[in-house]
Formats: C-alpha cells, sequence, structure tokens
C-alpha cells in the first residue's frame, strides 16, 4: 500500500541529473565554476572530466564530498566549507556521473 502512495511522488520528482544542476545552481556554484570560470576555478565540464575516473565507485561521492568541505581538495574554500554534507555529497555525485 505505501508504494502506491508514492507512486505520485516519483512522477513528479525531477531527475536527479536537473536537482543537481539545480543544487549548483542554488549554492552558487556557476559564481565560480560557470563559463567562463573564474580566474583559475575550473568549469563543471572540467570537474565532471576530472571526477569520471570515480565512476563506479560507490563510497566516492561521499569521500570527495569529505575532503572538498575540509578543503583538502582546493584548499580552504569557504563556499565549499559552507555546504551541507548531503548537498556536497550530491553535488560530488552529479559531477561523478557526468554533470549533465
Amino acid at each position: 500500500m505505501r508504494a502506491f502512495l508514492l507512486l505520485p511522488l516519483l512522477l513528479i520528482a525531477p531527475l536527479p541529473a536537473q536537482a543537481s544542476a539545480q543544487l549548483a545552481l542554488d549554492r552558487g556554484c556557476y559564481s565560480c565554476h560557470g563559463e567562463p570560470p573564474r580566474r583559475n576555478a575550473p568549469g563543471m565540464a572540467q570537474l565532471a572530466a576530472d571526477y569520471a575516473r570515480y565512476r563506479g565507485q560507490a563510497d566516492a561521492p561521499r569521500l570527495l564530498a569529505e575532503k572538498l568541505r575540509a578543503g583538502g581538495l582546493f584548499a580552504h574554500i569557504a563556499a565549499h566549507e559552507r555546504l551541507s554534507p548531503a548537498d556536497c555529497e550530491t553535488l560530488m555525485r552529479w559531477l561523478i556521473e557526468g554533470a549533465k
């Protein structure tokens, strides 16, 4: 019975990639990682290409998100550190899957 009640929600829920692109927009990621990227920041396409090597590794989004928030990937960047663990992991998963 519960699965039947959730079906309408599943039909209107955005696809994960769409949700992640919107999340990146909402969190201001495109301010630095847009086209053209700001100063030395890589664009989203470059980040997706760099993180493609983690595809298929189940723990990679969580581990990379922890490193990003702790300043272990790109030094200490306040915008990265302000991301919630869940948002950061969602964004890392989106990047690993190609950011499309």
